[in-house]
């Protein structure tokens, strides 16, 4: 247990090291400007040299980025992430204010595709070439291939601009006061980005599911399951079910960095104040300790999500716990003979 332990913090400290490393890296590799990006042509040009040089030491745009990474870094490690050019507040607290809205979208769509396409994977197997899996696969194949920001301004066409159902944007409704926000005004203003996000992800899942699905229907125990009598429908739901969890749970805790990436520009489309927001405006302005910050956070949030899975294969299939207790106390190569 301490050697997997230390293994996992070994690991978790080289990820975080070599994602800060890279957003450092590609932003000074940027040509945006942020003098330009934030301030504009105009204002620029007509500030003295002297408020020009100020403000270009002020947020380091001149400045080497090793320099800038050093200084960050020994600031991170006293639990500092620095200030935000963007909002002129730390970067901790834009982060804290826009994480809940962020987790509560990637949360909803992770569960809904989740077990959508669970659900529908097997009973596009169970129907195989039938009306159903034909539309399965039809739906998954569309959504697969579609762009997300593009099923986003679908969405936003039909139910909020032709129907009128759900708002068009944003998180709480436009001149209401954050204390008379009810949680139904926060689940309509949620529901179409989770919703996209959810049907995008539904596709990998379902066809997933469905190719795992159909090798467990053409394995030995599912065939004498059926010639015991067993309809395929309760064969699968009394011994095929249980072989597709690993799987199943891996695809699905997969499916965290995917459902990030989608958030950043669902959030874009719908104008909900996240993360993924949050990110694009960094990057447009230069931002770099917002931006690392926010690369942080979704970094370890996959990686919560690779270490939850792992831990949850035990609880799954009880062979995986007995197979790592026989390696963790098997003796060292060599060491057996040695003592024979």
């Amino acid at each position: 247990m301490a050697r997997f332990v230390l293994g996992t913090i070994g690991r978790f400290v080289l990820l975080m090291l070599a994602v800060s490393l890279a957003v450092f890296v590609l932003v000074d590799l940027s040509p945006i400007d942020p003098l330009q990006a934030n301030l504009g042509q105009a204002a620029l040009l007509g500030m003295s040299d002297e408020k020009r040089a100020a403000l270009a030491e002020r947020w380091g745009a001149h400045t080497p980025w090793p320099e800038r990474y050093a200084a960050w870094a020994g600031a991170l490690a006293q639990g500092d992430l620095g200030t935000s050019l963007r909002y002129n507040q730390p970067v901790a607290q834009v982060i804290a204010e826009r994480a809940g809205n962020s987790l509560a979208l990637m949360g909803i769509a992770w569960v809904v595709s989740g077990v959508l396409g669970f659900a529908l994977g097997v009973a596009a197997a169970l129907r195989r070439g039938r009306r159903l899996d034909r539309a399965v696969r039809a739906y998954c194949f569309v959504l697969a291939s579609s762009p997300t920001f593009w099923v986003g301004l679908l969405l936003l066409t039909v139910f909020a601009v032709g129907l009128g159902w759900l708002p068009l944007g944003f998180s709480v409704p436009v001149g209401k006061a954050a204390a008379d926000v009810t949680l139904l005004d926060a689940l309509r203003h949620v529901a179409l980005p989770a919703l996209t996000l959810s049907l995008t992800g539904v596709a990998n899942i379902a066809l997933h599911t469905r190719a795992k699905a159909l090798d467990v229907m053409g394995s030995e125990w599912f065939r004498f399951a059926r010639a015991r009598g067993l309809s395929p429908a309760r064969a699968m739901t009394r011994h095929g079910l249980r072989n597709l969890a690993l799987p199943a749970v891996t695809l699905q805790f997969a499916q965290v960095a995917e459902i990030f990436g989608g958030s950043v520009l669902v959030e874009e489309v719908f104008s909900y104040p996240g993360l993924g927001q949050a990110a694009v405006t960094a990057g447009l302005g230069g931002d770099v300790e917002l931006l690392a910050g926010i690369a942080l956070v979704s970094a370890a949030l996959v990686f919560a999500g690779n270490l939850t899975a792992n831990l949850v294969y035990g609880l799954v299939d009880p062979r995986l716990r007995v197979s790592r207790a026989t390696a963790s106390a098997r003796p060292p190569r060599g060491e057996g003979i040695a003592r024979g």
